[in-house]
């Protein structure tokens, strides 16, 4: 029932004598060929420009992926130079009010310093002018004693009873006066 083309070709060129480009069997094999081939042609090349143009769309996102994650990457970029530019900044002002600090200190401990010095020289002075007033106290009386000394030797030795009897009694008298 069903006659392919190549054996109707076949059957054209036994009955026909050498009727033409028709009845060769070669002709109806081009012709099967060429109609196979332009039948096929457009799901193939369908399915060839689909794959393209998918793969097409693909390596487009991939290029829109890559700029904007290359633009992410420059904004970070930028935000961390920004970020370490701050903190440059932050840190030369910390080591410029440490600097200011460390001199502020200097000059109070050296102000400290010689207050305290000034301090300990009045204390010394102090203490010298002390020495020197317990010196001359006992200065005095070791004159004081050396003095009574003397002179009870020079009563003791120049003075009578009676003579010394009336000096004591004299002193007496003369002690109420002399305490008020």
């Amino acid at each position: 029932m069903f006659i392919s083309i190549a054996q109707a070709a076949e059957t054209a060129a036994e009955h026909g004598a050498h009727g033409g480009f028709f009845s060769e069997a070669e002709s109806w094999v081009a012709i099967t060929w060429l109609i196979v081939v332009v039948l096929l042609a457009k799901p193939v090349f369908r399915g060839i420009t689909a794959a393209l143009d998918l793969r097409r769309e693909k390596i487009k996102a991939r290029i829109e992926e890559a700029e904007r994650l290359r633009a992410e990457a420059q904004e970070m970029l930028a935000t961390y130079q920004k970020k370490q530019r701050d903190a440059l900044k932050e840190a030369e002002g910390m080591v410029a009010f440490a600097k200011a600090e460390a001199e502020r200190l200097a000059a109070q401990a050296a102000a400290d310093l010689d207050e305290l010095l000034k301090r300990r020289e009045q204390q010394a002075l102090e203490r010298i002018a002390q020495a020197e007033s317990e010196a001359l106290r006992e200065v005095r009386n070791t004159a004081v004693d050396i003095a009574i000394s003397a002179t009870r030797k020079l009563i003791a030795d120049n003075l009578s009873v009676a003579q010394s009897s009336a000096l004591i009694d004299s002193a007496i008298k003369e002690l109420p006066a002399r305490l008020h």
